[in-house]
């Protein structure tokens, strides 16, 4: 399309377009004060080049100057990444480039994290003014996308590698938001002097999903439980669903809502997964899939969000 564009238009035409497209990704405030992997900005303008090049109008020095410093800039571990929700408003994370680091794959947002948070958007009532956990967080972006659309009253991230931990809570600092003492009881303070707070209350907590006591679940008060990507080994599988038990136990009046979204990589994984649920005695559902695509990612269509009933 951008093709046929550049093809059609006049050649001063040409260079407005391309120098449009230029400030709006690789020299946009939002990209320039963070910005994505330096390989990832190479190709890019390097493709811009290319298509300009194509139509044999003059240089453009503007996409040649950007290029440069890029050039010789070296590779770093950690990059970030931007995404724009339908407001206009950004969520950037600081990320590995890598997808395994520091011995833990929870330093990259996964396709299911995407997918859960557009399902969010369009599902918000499930989240208004409403205590949300999070389990196996990792550096974020589903959590970040909820507190900044959905308005829950409190949101705890939750995960147990330090340094997901560490990572985490950079982010959310990133995005605007402050952050609760990990020791403030979720269901305390929620207003003040008869005032609603403006932004949700948000905790990042350590959570070991093995050792986890009743007690510890309890003072969560969790009215919606939701986890992304973290269905992947048999091992971890039952230890989510013995921690889903324990909440069964513990609140009989008013049981938490849970939703669980995977990618099918494997379908023995993703086929025994439902047959432990079906042994704990833990009902389950396929929530229908969302219609709107708002994040830029590989559309994977063996990415399923599962209800449970606990």
């Amino acid at each position: 399309e951008l093709e046929q564009q550049l093809t059609a238009a006049p050649q001063r035409s040409r260079s407005s377009l391309l120098s449009d497209i230029l400030h709006q990704t690789v020299l946009h405030p939002l990209c320039v004060r963070f910005p994505p992997p330096a390989s990832y900005r190479r190709c890019f303008l390097t493709e811009l080049i290319k298509k300009h090049e194509s139509t044999a109008a003059d240089p453009l020095d503007e996409l040649y100057d950007a290029l440069a410093p890029i050039l010789t800039e070296e590779e770093s571990i950690r990059c970030y990444k931007s995404y724009l929700l339908p407001s206009g408003e950004p969520v950037t994370l600081s990320e590995s480039v890598a997808i395994i680091s520091q011995g833990t794959t929870g330093l990259v947002t996964w396709d299911a994290a995407l997918h859960l948070a557009e399902w969010a958007t369009e599902n918000p009532k499930v989240f208004t003014d409403r205590t949300v956990l999070e389990l196996g967080s990792g550096v974020g972006f589903t959590g970040l996308v909820i507190c900044k659309t959905c308005n829950p009253k409190t949101y705890i991230f939750s995960d147990y590698h330090h340094c997901v931990l560490k990572q985490l809570t950079e982010n959310i600092l990133l995005n605007g938001f402050t952050l609760e003492p990990e020791t403030t009881n979720p269901a305390q303070g929620q207003e003040a002097e008869g005032q609603e707070y403006q932004q949700p209350k948000l905790i990042v907590a350590e959570l070991d999903w093995g050792s986890v006591t009743e007690k510890q679940l309890l003072a969560l008060q969790a009215d919606v439980i939701i986890a992304a990507d973290v269905v992947y080994d048999p091992e971890v599988t039952l230890s989510l669903i013995g921690m889903l038990q324990k909440f069964s136990t513990l609140r009989a009046d008013r049981k938490p809502e849970v939703y669980i979204a995977l990618t099918v990589r494997n379908a023995d994984t993703y086929h025994t997964f439902q047959a432990e649920l079906d042994k704990a005695g833990i009902r389950w559902q396929i929530i229908p899939a969302h219609s709107n695509s708002i994040f830029l990612h590989d559309t994977q269509p063996n990415v399923t969000i599962l209800q449970l009933f606990i």
